[in-house]
């Protein structure tokens, strides 16, 4: 009712529906209400005893189309302030587009998105795909939540899949990603319960 921009917090369930990790945005009053979506952002996901897993950083970027340079970044980290992984946006004039980089920014995995990522009565899906070639490996969903739920809240429902033998750093670095996806696609400045 009050418009005001609150964190973000999220609950992190696994295939069984059951919750392994909790995460929460942390920020500061004056960004939260001035950035936006744009926002610059740290995120600690913890484990169900409160112990910081992974902890995320987003650093404040530009965004648009139309100018490749400042591109959306996020970090990934684990434990807190040991870097394993990036998720760097990649300029393109149709298609959202990210590369999955490790520790030392060697890019391991892409993901591409579709031409328009709005939820309109639909899933939205972002394919990741090995750096060669357009047969997917695993995906990140941007799940329809319904009608009501989709007009009236902020709340998202997202979902990812992605190899069982992949590096755990990745999983965590694809992990990353569904939470600067969600900033960038999905959020908006309403109040921010999101799962």
């Amino acid at each position: 009712f009050t418009n005001l921009e609150t964190h973000n917090k999220y609950m992190v369930k696994n295939s069984m529906g059951q919750q392994v990790y909790f995460a929460a945005e942390q920020n500061d009053c004056l960004t939260l209400q001035c950035c936006g979506p744009l926002r610059s952002f740290e995120m600690s996901i913890c484990d169900n005893s409160s112990r910081e897993i992974i902890h995320l950083v987003r650093p404040l970027r530009c965004t648009g189309c139309c100018c490749p340079c400042c591109l959306q970044e996020l970090e990934v980290q684990s434990p807190p302030g040991t870097p394993i992984g990036y998720i760097e946006q990649q300029w393109s004039l149709f298609y959202p587009e990210f590369n999955i980089l490790d520790a030392n920014r060697n890019p391991v995995l892409r993901i591409k998105g579709p031409l328009c990522p709005c939820s309109c009565f639909g899933d939205v899906n972002f394919e990741v795909l090995p750096l060669e070639g357009e047969t997917a490996v695993g995906k990140i969903t941007k799940q329809w939540s319904g009608i009501l739920k989709e007009a009236y809240t902020d709340a998202d429902n997202f979902g990812i899949t992605f190899p069982m033998d992949l590096d755990v750093k990745i999983k965590a670095t694809l992990l990353g990603a569904v939470f600067l996806i969600d900033f960038m696609f999905f959020e908006d400045n309403q109040n921010n319960n999101n799962n």
